[in-house]
């Protein structure tokens, strides 16, 4: 098994999600100017770059990600890629042939081209899973998802496939860079 690191570098000028505040990077400490140490002081939205929703994040009374085990999270994942579809379905899951079992699955997209290209605007035209799609990764027992762009969900309706996979206790990793793997 290979390990990939698919996180997403923190940089003041990553796209954020629209009405999001951008990543501010500043050091507060210098050694050149005598401090004792130098420290940055970061401020950015918890959903920038690589992160986790918990169900919190759209279940009023879902777990926060304090309450989820990490062993969620390690692990061997399953990557689908998938260049050519805008919209992860059901028919495109049933097609797809994931192996039995698998409980994490890694959507590699067009998305990761962004990535790759060094992107720095927003993209609302990401590929993303649909309703239909998260219901179908849910009954097969899936308990983390992840996909190559800042949101799991399309850009103008992003509650249903959230909400479908988040009261499963299915975890979400968004903004993944899986353009090398």
């Amino acid at each position: 098994m290979k390990t990939y690191d698919i996180s997403i570098p923190i940089t003041t000028d990553m796209p954020v999600w629209p009405g999001d505040p951008r990543v501010s990077v500043q050091r507060v400490a210098k050694i050149e100017e005598g401090d004792e140490a130098n420290i940055t002081h970061i401020s950015m939205s918890a959903h920038s770059g690589t992160h986790v929703d918990a169900p919190f994040h759209f279940v009023k009374d879902g777990k926060t990600l304090d309450e989820v085990p990490l062993k969620l999270m390690m692990g061997r994942a399953y990557v689908l890629h998938l260049p050519d579809v805008d919209l992860i379905t059901a028919d495109v899951l049933t097609q797809a042939d994931i192996p039995p079992r698998t409980r994490r699955v890694l959507f590699k997209t067009r998305n990761s081209d962004l990535w790759a290209r060094g992107e720095k605007e927003f993209q609302t035209d990401y590929v993303a899973l649909s309703a239909d799609g998260a219901e179908y990764l849910v009954g097969r027992g899936v308990k983390l998802v992840g996909i190559d762009y800042l949101s799991i969900a399309p850009f103008t309706d992003p509650r249903p496939t959230h909400e479908i996979l988040l009261k499963a206790d299915v975890m979400i990793l968004e903004g993944i860079n899986l353009s090398k793997v």
